[in-house]
């Protein structure tokens, strides 16, 4: 089973459209440089190549999101901790989230639930049909 282990945000490509890496790990004994970094500020790196095990990629125009990397409180070690999640979803003027649910995905996050989430929002993630990664 792999499990959510780092949702990195690449910013807006040249068409506005939100670009993230959801890091999938068969293991959650993870770690990444960085990653103590408190507040993270935007210096933790996604975890070293040893632990990934598939990457699915999200471009939509229409959902954003705040990352517990870019923190100007927590480390990446608290999402960890489950003392905040790893991402979830921002809050525009388009979107009630008392009509509906917002999108919030944690450490450790079986990839089943985070596709399930994003599924019924009519967004899938990209996988690359065969991944290598160097061990």
């Amino acid at each position: 089973m792999n499990y959510l282990v780092y949702i990195n945000g690449l910013g807006p490509n040249y068409k506005g459209d939100n670009i993230y890496e959801f890091i999938f790990s068969d293991t959650l004994e993870v770690f990444g440089e960085n990653w103590e970094s408190k507040p993270a500020n935007g210096y933790p790196s996604p975890p070293d190549l040893e632990y990934i095990r598939k990457v699915g990629t999200l471009i939509n125009e229409e959902v954003g999101f705040e990352l517990v990397q870019d923190s100007d409180v927590f480390s990446v070690i608290d999402s960890m901790d489950g003392v905040i999640a790893s991402g979830w979803e921002k809050e525009t003027e388009d979107k009630d989230f008392s009509i509906i649910k917002r999108l919030v995905f944690q450490f450790g996050e079986s990839e089943s639930s985070v596709k399930d989430k994003l599924y019924e929002r009519d967004i899938v993630l990209q996988f690359e049909k065969e991944v290598v990664y160097e061990k």
